[in-house]
């Protein structure tokens, strides 16, 4: 079980009130596709997806990449069994979606990407180390089932 300190649980809550899902989520998945294409393979049944100019414009990209986000939400209500809470979507992607469980990481290091650049200076060093502490445990509870 990880340990949250109240200063980690209060940036991380911090972080998340004040993202515009409808921004964020479709940049950081955008930026995943883009700069590592072979994850492109999941989402075969998106459609046109032969550039970035067309992974960019993409709605149902656009979509899930929003959807990623309100699906961390659940991490950050339930900070204190982040397993638990993702222990069905491991399932899902492991065993119905066959996703390799090293494109969890690649998506939290694009979301980390986009997040400090929406921040700028407001996201210092100490806050990404908390921010990144708290995309391991989840990536690592959406890998579990692949253990």
């Amino acid at each position: 079980m990880v340990e949250w300190t109240d200063q980690e649980r209060s940036v991380i809550t911090s972080i998340f009130g004040n993202l515009d899902y409808d921004d964020i989520g479709p940049k950081a998945l955008c930026r995943c596709l883009i700069v590592y294409p072979w994850t492109l393979r999941y989402f075969s049944s998106f459609g046109n997806l032969y550039n970035s100019e067309a992974i960019k414009n993409n709605k149902k990209i656009a979509d899930h990449g929003i959807k990623v986000l309100h699906g961390l939400d659940r991490a950050v209500k339930n900070m204190d069994n982040i397993k638990a809470t993702y222990a069905e979507l491991s399932i899902l992607h492991s065993d119905t979606l066959h996703v390799d469980p090293d494109n969890f990481r690649l998506l939290a290091d694009c979301l980390t990407i986009v997040i400090a650049a929406k921040m700028g200076s407001a996201f210092t060093p100490e806050k990404q180390a908390t921010w990144q502490k708290f995309l391991a445990v989840v990536v690592s509870a959406l890998g579990r089932q692949y253990h």
